[in-house]
């Protein structure tokens, strides 16, 4: 079977999972902000273990550290509409790691993801 590869960027947020934004799951504001921008799809994957800039380990093996347990909000489109997207998340205050790396997304013919 043939294949085509086309050029993107893959921007991936990482928060904790008691991040709020006005009383909401900051994650799951980024989605509908995400979605509201036309993006092509974004979401969200839930850690089971972790630690970030305060080096604290959180872990759901532990009942009393089972708070702040990483999440990841990935979202994939082209250089152009993700670098438009990144300054909406200015106003989030988020204190995760936000990185963007260049990614090739596969399509094969005759599927949606081929005819973007």
């Amino acid at each position: 079977m043939t294949f085509r590869t086309h050029p993107a960027v893959r921007l991936t947020i990482l928060v904790d999972d008691t991040d709020t934004w006005h009383h909401k799951p900051v994650c799951s504001e980024i989605v509908h902000r995400a979605h509201r921008a036309g993006l092509r799809g974004a979401s969200i994957f839930h850690g089971m273990e972790g630690f970030g800039g305060h080096q604290i380990v959180h872990t759901t093996r532990l009942l009393s550290m089972a708070d702040d347990l990483p999440v990841a909000v990935i979202i994939v489109d082209t250089e152009e509409r993700i670098h438009a997207f990144v300054p909406q998340l200015e106003e989030l205050n988020i204190e995760g790691l936000i990185t963007l790396e260049a990614v090739q997304v596969v399509s094969f013919p005759g599927t949606k993801a081929a005819s973007r």
